[in-house]
Parts: structure tokens; C-alpha cells; sequence
């Protein structure tokens, strides 16, 4: 069997059709000559459309980074092939096709054929026209990045900074940093630094599409900063430089808050207000980049840096290769003896890389073994007067010296290279020499004269001319060298000294340092009519000739310290009339001459350690109203230097109105109770040491005296059997101990805890050792209170029944270093995982000591397990 398939088309259906069909070709052959005007016009219409958005890109291509869109370049091309195929294919033949025509148009003596080109006419018109209207644009060109995302910056390649470039690189790729700070001493390398993670960006993928890099310099001004990140972006004509500054800014964050940018700025000296600029500020949403270096530490602060990154000095090393690669090897080949001393001059550099490159390149003509050693002497002696030091690191390094805020500070910092190379200064020493040569200003109190000395030191420190140790600082070796060029003959400094300089070296100085030197004797007398500082601190000085001080009429600082030899001072200190500051400290002197009565000016008189000194003339203290600072710990060899008169001398204390600061040595309850019972113990920040005369010595403190001693600072107990504690539990004033900071004991036999610590919140430092009968350090009570909260050194040693140094766990966020030495039996520490908030605590001890300890759990141990370092 078969399927039937029937179709039924209506008559008028069909005849509909091939009407419609037949009409459509009358029209094209019909409307053929309209048509054919019309499409001539239109495409005229869009020749000249065409060529004047062509005109449009061109003139905006002659601007750097700009570059025609891909929507205006297609359209342009489009344009162009469709003018060429109606040229070709309808235009040219339009001629020959209307001599076809008859009929008045209507009818063709080749119909097929006027058919068929009409209707490409008709076509050819809709596309010209819909073209025309696509070539609309709001822009015609826009910012063009180069072929490579930056331009590449030549330099010198880094070495020795793998480390720090690899660290720097990390926070790049950080979405969560946006504002990086490198900061470091001129010469350091920062810029080498900034280059290379610049050029790598064309190492390595990324998805920024905008990289800028500009130097800014000191004094910078905002249209300056404009204008070179506006030759970036495009925007750069004549015009547009001569917009008013708020102009150029909205036209930098229109174009730079579409990007994803990253904005290297060089050598900043202050901040740079990225708003006036126009540059968008960085944050976690927009994921930009802004990468500074800058010589000072407070900059990045003050430009918000989420990350401060010291550029250092290089370690030996590297340095050492640094070195080695610009010298040559055939240079440190010639000579056996080269080598070692080229280590010698490579060292004098002090891993700065500046100074290595510019030394090194000037040694690597130097082929004979002479050469080499003068070298070493001049750079070691008098460094500005080597080839290219001054030109190439001291004026480069003097920039830093110039931006200082005030004369003042710059004063300061000269100073700072009367100490040797590697020297590391007391913070305090600077407060009392400054204050005693008035630099400072006039203050009524140590304290607020420290408060300043202390915040001249934060401005050295933050722009990289000091470094900072702790409570000390030290000046970097080229630093100190440039210093010494800056002061010329204001300053004779002289530390490695066999004998006395020349007499006639003096003349112009206004300071002098021998500090260090091995003179053993100083025989002749110098004429120094400016001298203000005289540093004679060391460890061979013997003699000093009777006159020597007779002609330094303005001389407001003299450091005779650590001269253990000394016996006695030189008559001629009567003349020092103007002298502040005298320092005796560790020195072997047996007596104070009477002549130093004519000294009233004093405002610092330190006698520690003089533990030979056996006679003070009587009522010398009264010759010095102005004293601030009286040091007599440990002073002479028994306490009857002092206070074999305790009323006489407690009479010339009391006379001392201004004094601030005293340090002083109590052998008895006697002299201590005398001295609280007149107020003196109250009314100065108190170093005092409580030390027995002798082995039986036991000190009894009532809780009064105790209570009165509101600004004690250091609490040194000595020698020992034990310390009555009944005070403690009399104790009506839980505030007496709020300024004690350091705690020494040591030799007390029966001493068994220290429970009194509880009331010294503010404590820093404790050091006890050899206390055979101490099993705890804190009671079993803490009377609700948080010991040892800002602790941040604790020695421990020769404590044979220590097992606990408090019950429980402590809070101790500031601890840095903690030292075991000879405790067996304490097996177990007042931390826990969460005790410690600093990551840099260093544990040090016996290891058989550490690996015996207890611990609250495995993730105890495991977070202090870095900490620990064995000796």
C-alpha cells in the first residue's frame, strides 16, 4: 500500500505571488536612475565622513600613548572597501546600464540585466546609508600602552638585595597593600632597588595595564608632578600644561581611576598629596600600587605606607662582592698582599654600596701593594680627601644633612661624630652633653631637656643618619666620615691616637675628641679659646700636666671617664670656668682637688665607680647651685667619702635646688632613713643601690620610706643576708614603685622571693643571680594586679632553688630577651601560646636546661620553640 500527499494552493494565493514578484523587479529597474543619484550622493556623503574621522585619529595620534579606537580603525576600513567595490562594481558601469533603459525608464531592451544591477544599487544604498550612521563615536582615539607594559630603566644590577627585592615583590602582589615605603641612608641602593621591581613588570605576569615612574626630589612642587605623569597618559599638549592645577587633576583621575596602575615615585622628601595630584589613593577596592623610596622614615608614615621597608647596608659578604666586582680580580691578583687589604678598605665603606662601588672603581688602577695600604690610611684617617668620596658619596649624603629641620638638629647630629667608628652612644649621654653645651634650649628640668634631646634623636634616627640600638644609637661609618668633612676645623677627632695631637691643631677647634686613643700622657698645654667639648674618655691616660686646661676659657664639657689610671685631676681645672658638664666615672682618682670649686657652673657631675676615690673636700657640693645631675654610685672606697658626715652631706643635698637626677650608694638603714626622713629621696629621679658592708648585712625599709621614693627608676640590692619584708606587708601605697623601671639583685643570701614586684607596673629589666634561697620570684598572691606587663629583658642566674618564677602564665606583649644560666631546678616558664604577642623573643640557655622544661601544651612549646638559642 501506498501514502497520497495532496497540496491545495488557492488560485489568489499563487497569483498574489508572482504579482508581488513581478512588481519588486519593475521597481528596481523602475527607481534604477533615482536609485543610482541617490547612492552617488550618499556615498560622496560618506567619503567625507570617512575622511574627516580619519583627519580626527591622525591629529590625535601625533599626541604620545594615544592611538585611534578599534571601533573608529574598523569603520574606517569598512567605509573604504565598501567605497571601493561601489566604485568598481556599480559606478563605472552606471553609464552603460542606463543607455538600456526605455520606455521613459520603465522598461529595459536587456531586462534580466537591468533587473539584476538595480537591485545592487538598491542594496549598495541601504549599506551606505546604515554605515553612516555607525560612524558616531565619542572618542575617536584613546590612551595607547606600548607594546611592552613598561619602559624599561637602566641600571646597575642589585647585589646583595635578593632578599629585600623578593620581600618587596611579595606586598606588590598583595591586593591587601596598596602603599609601599623603601626607606634608608642615602647611597644605600633604594633607587637600584625601585628599578629593578620596576623592569620586572616586563617579566612577569600581571594584570596591570598601567606602569608609571617618576622622580620627585626635594621641593617638589604638584604642577611638576602633574606634568610628568601627564606625558604618561597622554596628556601632554601645550594646552593642557597651562591648565590650572585643579584642572590637571580631574583630568588625571578621570583617566587613571579607569586603570589599573601601578605609580612609582623616587626620592621623596615629603609627602605628596595624591589628591591635588589627581592620583587615585590605593585601597583593598581598586587594588592599585603607589611604590616611594625616600631617605626618612617619618615620609612613608606621613604618606600612610601600610609597609615601611628599610633598605640596610649591606652585610660583609656581600659587600665584599660588590667590592671584589668592581675592583677586578686581575687587580687582587697582582700582589699576595692586595687582598687582605682590600678587605681592609672594603670594610672602611661599611656595606654601603655607594661608597663600595665609587672606592672599588677608583682601586681597580691601583696595582702595586703601597697603593693599596695608602689607601687604607687615607680613608681611615681623613676619608673626604680620597678620589671622588667628596663628590660622589659626601655631597650625595650631605642632601640628607640639608633637609634637617633646624640648625639645632643639625648640630646634634655633628656631634655625634666625636665618637669612634662604631661607637654606640648612650641616648642619655647625648641629653646631658647637649644640655651642657647649650644646644638645647634653656629648660628648667632634666626631664623636659631630655624629652627634646630624646625627639632630635627620633628625627636623626627616621631620616637614616643614626641607627638605633635600643637605648643607644650609632652613626654608620660614611655617615660619620661625611660629618667630620661637614665640620672642617671646627672639630679635631683623633681616636686612634699614640700621641697627643700637635698643640697647634687646637687653635680653631671648637670640639675635641680623643676618645679611645692609647695617649698615655698629656704634656703640653693647648691654646683652644672656642673649645666647648673636650673627650678624653680611654683606658691609658695617665698624666695631664698641670696647666693643660689653662687657656679653654669657654670649655663646657670635659669626659675624663674610663681613664683607670688617672690618680688625680690637674690644678688648672680652676680655670674651666664655664664648665657644665664633668664626667670621672671609672676612673682610678683618689681625690678631688679643692680647686674644682671654681666650677660653679656644673650642671653634671659624674663620680661613679670611683671606687678609689677616698677624699672630697667638704661642702664642695655647695659650690655647684646649678647641679642637675649627681651621680655617686658606687663612689669611693667606702661609704665614708659621702656620708661618714651624714648630716653635713645631707645639709649640701638639700642645698642642691635644681638637682633632677641622683644616683647614689646606701650602705645602711641608718643613712637611708636620714635621707628619706629630709625629702631628698622624692624629689629626684633615684638610681639607688642598697649594699651591705658585710656579710651579715641586713637592711630594714619602712614602709614610709619606701612610699616616699615615687620617682625611684633603678633599685640595685647588693651583698645582702636578706631585706626585712615587713614594709611590704605594711605597704599603705600600692603606687610607690610606678617609675621603677630596672631591678638588680644580687649576693642576698636569704632572700626568697621578690613578691614586692607586684607594685612596679612599669618594670623593664630584672637581673637576679646568685640568691642560693630564692625558689619564686613573684609570690603566690599577685593581689589581683598584672605583673610584668611591659617587661622586656629578664636575667636569671646562679639561682640553684629557683623552680617557679611566678604561678601562672603572664601577659608579657613587650618581652624581648629572657636569659637562664645555672637555675636546674626551674622546669617550667610563665608563658603560654598566647603570652607572648612579639614575634622577635629570644630565649637563651643551657640546651639540656630547654629540653627539660614543662609546658602547658605542644602549642606552647611549638610557639616558643624559635625563640630559643643554646649556649
Amino acid at each position: 500500500m501506498g501514502s497520497c500527499l495532496s497540496i491545495s494552493l488557492s488560485c489568489d494565493d499563487i497569483v498574489s505571488h508572482c504579482w508581488d514578484s513581478v512588481f519588486e523587479r519593475v521597481r528596481y529597474v523602475r527607481n534604477l536612475q533615482e536609485n543610482l543619484q541617490a547612492l552617488t550622493t550618499s556615498l560622496q556623503e560618506l567619503r567625507a565622513l570617512k575622511d574627516d574621522k580619519q583627519r580626527e585619529a591622525e591629529l590625535a595620534e601625533r599626541q604620545p600613548r594615544l592611538r585611534r579606537t578599534e571601533q573608529v580603525n574598523n569603520w574606517i576600513l569598512s567605509a573604504e572597501a565598501l567605497e571601493t567595490e561601489i566604485n568598481e562594481v556599480i559606478i563605472s558601469h552606471s553609464t552603460q546600464e542606463i543607455e538600456k533603459l526605455c520606455c521613459g525608464g520603465y522598461c529595459s531592451k536587456n531586462y534580466r540585466s537591468s533587473y539584476k544591477y538595480g537591485k545592487k544599487v538598491a542594496r549598495k544604498l541601504v549599506e551606505v546609508e546604515a554605515l553612516k550612521k555607525k560612524g558616531v563615536f565619542e572618542e575617536v582615539a584613546a590612551e595607547s600602552l606600548p607594546t611592552t607594559l613598561v619602559d624599561v630603566i637602566p641600571s646597575e644590577p642589585t647585589v646583595g638585595m635578593e632578599p629585600i627585592f623578593d620581600q618587596v615583590w611579595r606586598h606588590v602582589e598583595d591586593e591587601q597593600v596598596g602603599m609601599i615605603g623603601l626607606y634608608g641612608m642615602g647611597g644605600v641602593g633604594k633607587t637600584t632597588l625601585l628599578t629593578q621591581i620596576h623592569n620586572n613588570f616586563n617579566r612577569t605576569r600581571n594584570d596591570f595595564n598601567l606602569v608609571i615612574w617618576i622622580v620627585v626630589s626635594k621641593g617638589h612642587k604638584i604642577e611638576v608632578i602633574q606634568d610628568k605623569i601627564g606625558e604618561k597618559i597622554g596628556l601632554s599638549s601645550g594646552e593642557w600644561k597651562h591648565k590650572e592645577q585643579h584642572e590637571k587633576a580631574k583630568d588625571i583621575f578621570r583617566i587613571l581611576n579607569t586603570k589599573k596602575f601601578v605609580l612609582f615615585m623616587d626620592d621623596l622628601w615629603e609627602r605628596v598629596e595624591l589628591t591635588k595630584v589627581g592620583v587615585p589613593v590605593p585601597d583593598s577596592g581598586n587594588k592599585l600600587k603607589i611604590v616611594f623610596t625616600t631617605r626618612s622614615k617619618e615620609v612613608c608614615s606621613h604618606m600612610a605606607a601600610q609597609k615601611k621597608i628599610e633598605v640596610e647596608c649591606l652585610t660583609w659578604d656581600k659587600a665584599w662582592n660588590l667590592f671584589q666586582e668592581k675592583v677586578g680580580k686581575e687587580t687582587l691578583l697582582l700582589h699576595p698582599g692586595i687582598p687582605e687589604q682590600a678587605e681592609i678598605v672594603a670594610k672602611e665603606c661599611d656595606g654601603l654600596p655607594l661608597a663600595l662601588i665609587t672606592v672599588g672603581r677608583v682601586m681597580a688602577c691601583k696595582e702595586t701593594l703601597e697603593e693599596w695600604k695608602h689607601a687604607r690610611q687615607v680613608l681611615k684617617e681623613l676619608a673626604s680627601k680620597f678620589s671622588g668620596m667628596e663628590k660622589e658619596v659626601f655631597s650625595r649624603l650631605k642632601f640628607s644633612y640639608d633637609n634637617l629641620p633646624s640648625q639645632k638638629v643639625k648640630s646634634c647630629f655633628l656631634y655625634c661624630a666625636l665618637f669612634p667608628e662604631d661607637f654606640v652612644i648612650r641616648k642619655d649621654d647625648l641629653v646631658y652633653f647637649w644640655m651642657c653645651e647649650d644646644i638645647l634650649d634653656e629648660y628648667g628640668n632634666v626631664e623636659e631637656a631630655k624629652n627634646e634631646s630624646y625627639n632630635i634623636i627620633g628625627t636623626l634616627l627616621t631620616s637614616c643618619l643614626l641607627e638605633d640600638e635600643g637605648n643607644s644609637v650609632k652613626m654608620h661609618d660614611v655617615i660619620r666620615d661625611m660629618a667630620l668633612w661637614l665640620e672642617g676645623e671646627n672639630i679635631l677627632v683623633d681616636t686612634g691616637a699614640y700621641h697627643a695631637p700637635n698643640v697647634a691643631k687646637w687653635k680653631n677647634a671648637k670640639r675635641v675628641s680623643l676618645m679611645g686613643s692609647d695617649i698615655k700622657s698629656l704634656d703640653e698645654t693647648p691654646r683652644s679659646p672656642n673649645l666647648l667639648t673636650l673627650f678624653l674618655r680611654g683606658r691609658f691616660l695617665k698624666r695631664i700636666v698641670d696647666d693643660f686646661f689653662d687657656f679653654m676659657p669657654m670649655l663646657r664639657v670635659l669626659d675624663l671617664s674610663d681613664n683607670s689610671h688617672i690618680a688625680q685631676l690637674p690644678t688648672g681645672v680652676a680655670n674651666l670656668v664655664s664648665l657644665q658638664h664633668l664626667n670621672l666615672s671609672y676612673t682610678g682618682i683618689k681625690w678631688l682637688p679643692v680647686e674644682l670649686a671654681a666650677c660653679a657652673r656644673l650642671k653634671y657631675l659624674n663620680l661613679e665607680y670611683t671606687r678609689s676615690l677616698d677624699y672630697v673636700p667638704p661642702n664642695i657640693l655647695s659650690n655647684f647651685p646649678r647641679l642637675k645631675v649627681l651621680r655617686i654610685l658606687y663612689c669611693g672606697s667606702s661609704n665614708r667619702v659621702f656620708f661618714d658626715n651624714e648630716k653635713t652631706m645631707i645639709e649640701e643635698l638639700q642645698g642642691l635646688k635644681h638637682l633632677d637626677v641622683l644616683s647614689l650608694t646606701v650602705g645602711g638603714t641608718s643613712c637611708f632613713q636620714n635621707l628619706d626622713s629630709h625629702h631628698i629621696l622624692g624629689t629626684c629621679t633615684l638610681t639607688l643601690c642598697l649594699m651591705g658592708k658585710s656579710p651579715s648585712s641586713y637592711l630594714d625599709l619602712s614602709d614610709v620610706a619606701m612610699a616616699n621614693m615615687k620617682y625611684l627608676f633603678k633599685l640595685l640590692i647588693k651583698d645582702m643576708v636578706d631585706v626585712y619584708p615587713t614594709w611590704i606587708t605594711r605597704l599603705k601605697n600600692p603606687n610607690c614603685f610606678l617609675g621603677l623601671q630596672i631591678v638588680v639583685v644580687g649576693d642576698c643570701t636569704n632572700l626568697k622571693n621578690l613578691e614586692w614586684l607586684v607594685f612596679a607596673p612599669n618594670l623593664i629589666n630584672l637581673t637576679v643571680y646568685d640568691c642560693s634561697k630564692m625558689t619564686r620570684i613573684l609570690g603566690l598572691n599577685t593581689m589581683e594586679t598584672t605583673p610584668f606587663a611591659k617587661l622586656t629583658v629578664l636575667f636569671l642566674i646562679s639561682l640553684p632553688q629557683l623552680w617557679r618564677i611566678c604561678e601562672n602564665p603572664l601577659p608579657v606583649p613587650f618581652l624581648k630577651k629572657i636569659i637562664i644560666v645555672r637555675c636546674p631546678v626551674l622546669t617550667r616558664l610563665p608563658l603560654n601560646s598566647t603570652s607572648a604577642q612579639t614575634s622577635n623573643l629570644i630565649i637563651e640557655g643551657q640546651e639540656e636546661w630547654w629540653n627539660g622544661l614543662e609546658w602547658e601544651d605542644q602549642a606552647a612549646r611549638n610557639a616558643f620553640l624559635p625563640c630559643f638559642r643554646p649556649f
